[in-house]
């Protein structure tokens, strides 16, 4: 019986998280269309609450599609308490959890996801920290793009 389950439930899930993903890359889309800057100024306004609340819902829904179910202990830090989180080991498809409970902060990631079909624009409307591996001042860089936009009084949203 749970092998019958697994044979219909499988593809049933796939299609649902495509289809979330789908949402997911028509919002970040649209939120980032004719953006002003460009990635280089921070999203303002209705582009901005769109990510926060679309993203952070589409992810959510995701997981639980997946068969997660995520319970808060506690307040999530607001941007003035804490404009940077840091989430350890940041190594899986978990991180994805903590953004979306955390209203999807800008992370920090590597310069070549950015050119991922689908998933680039996604992570493109998070506005990255992106860390060339190529460029020997990365880290340098990465460090001083972080301070700025932690120090940038609420312009920016948090970095994780």
């Amino acid at each position: 019986q749970t092998v019958l389950q697994g044979i219909i439930l499988l593809p049933l899930r796939v299609i649902c998280i495509a289809f979330i993903l789908l949402l997911a890359w028509l919002s970040a889309a649209i939120a980032t269309f004719c953006q002003p800057g460009r990635g280089f100024l921070p999203l303002e306004g209705w582009r901005r609450r769109m990510i926060q609340t679309t993203l952070s819902s589409l992810t959510r829904t995701a997981y639980f599609v997946m068969g997660f179910q995520v319970k808060v202990k506690g307040k999530v830090a607001s941007l003035p308490e804490a404009p940077i989180f840091v989430a350890a080991p940041h190594s899986s498809f978990f991180d994805a959890i903590i953004c979306a409970l955390t209203g999807m902060p800008s992370i920090v990631s590597r310069a070549e996801n950015l050119s991922t079909p689908v998933f680039g624009t996604i992570l493109r409307s998070l506005q990255p920290v992106a860390v060339s591996r190529q460029d020997p001042d990365s880290r340098k860089n990465t460090v001083a793009e972080i301070t700025r936009r932690a120090l940038s009084r609420g312009q920016w949203p948090q970095v994780i």
